[in-house]
């Protein structure tokens, strides 16, 4: 009987479990929705400001920019890990601590120096953990990024890259590809670089003249930055939706071994039982044979 209680205290506490998990991952589910939404809404913005910027390099203005440049000489990198405050994503932050750590190990294996930036307490954590302290670190908000995040960022790094002490910047996040797929990517942000993203049928259709006021210095001065904090932002933006697409596989993965789980216990609870039984059957049957023998 001790083994039945046994096997049935496990079943009740796996069923809690399975209860949390559960719960877990509808939260996920739900919290899709919300995160592909803002996605979506900046990526018009963001493809807008590539437009219009490919436009001025297409139209051959000469006009130039400090983060549009690429630095002579490479001494100083910056890395962003963009991680999750919270774990019980599967891999969602494994991958991209992986990755930080094999580019900051070359960058330094070539005799560079590296500035860390860590957004997400996992990140943090972790860097710390191993004694390595991150020069700026934002969290509390990745399942649902603020502006005012990538704005600081933002002015950071383009005040570094700016002033030559930053000759790289390179940004470490989950590129989403479906709910229940996330992959680890690596992007450079500074330099700016400018790609065109249109056919050739539709940038022979936007054939643009672009009237400056004040000039078109003035007008790129304030449109690098804007570019670079709507950049900054849509990747912490595809990062919350790929931290809950995680979860929401890890916590259903989860949901599913519990369940497995159960019904294993279940036919061993079963059998235990069944034996129980036949053991006090057969006692019972014994014991009456022995009192017709006497």
């Amino acid at each position: 009987m001790a083994n039945l209680k046994e096997i049935k205290g496990r079943i009740t506490a796996i069923q809690s479990t399975r209860q949390v998990t559960r719960t877990m991952e509808m939260v996920s589910t739900a919290k899709i929705r919300g995160a592909q939404n803002k996605a979506d809404a900046a990526h018009p913005y963001v493809r807008a400001l590539r437009h219009i910027l490919s436009d001025l390099r297409r139209a051959g203005t000469g006009v130039a920019h400090p983060l549009l440049e690429e630095h002579d000489e490479c001494k100083r990198v910056m890395l962003v890990a963009v991680t999750s405050d919270r774990g019980q994503a599967g891999g969602f932050n494994a991958g991209i601590i992986h990755m930080v750590e094999q580019a900051r190990a070359q960058a330094l294996e070539e005799g560079l120096e590296v500035e860390l930036v860590c957004y997400g307490r996992k990140a943090v954590s972790y860097f710390q953990y191993r004694g390595i302290t991150p020069a700026m670190s934002l969290s509390g908000h990745s399942g649902a990024p603020v502006f005012v995040d990538a704005q600081s960022l933002a002015a950071r790094v383009i005040r570094e890259y700016t002033e030559g002490t930053l000759d790289r910047v390179e940004i470490f996040y989950n590129h989403f590809v479906n709910v229940a797929r996330q992959v680890p990517e690596v992007l450079t942000l500074l330099p700016v670089i400018i790609e065109d993203e249109e056919s050739d049928d539709e940038t022979q259709r936007r054939n643009l003249e672009y009237i400056f006021e004040p000039s078109a210095e003035e007008v790129l001065k304030s449109l690098i930055p804007t570019y670079v904090e709507a950049m900054i932002f849509g990747y912490l933006l595809e990062s919350a939706e790929s931290e809950h697409g995680a979860r929401r596989t890890a916590m259903k993965a989860a949901t599913d071994n519990a369940s497995e789980m159960i019904s294993t216990l279940t036919r061993s609870f079963n059998r235990a039982r069944q034996s129980a039984i036949t053991t006090e059957i057969s006692e019972i049957v014994g014991g009456a044979a022995a009192l017709e023998d006497k």
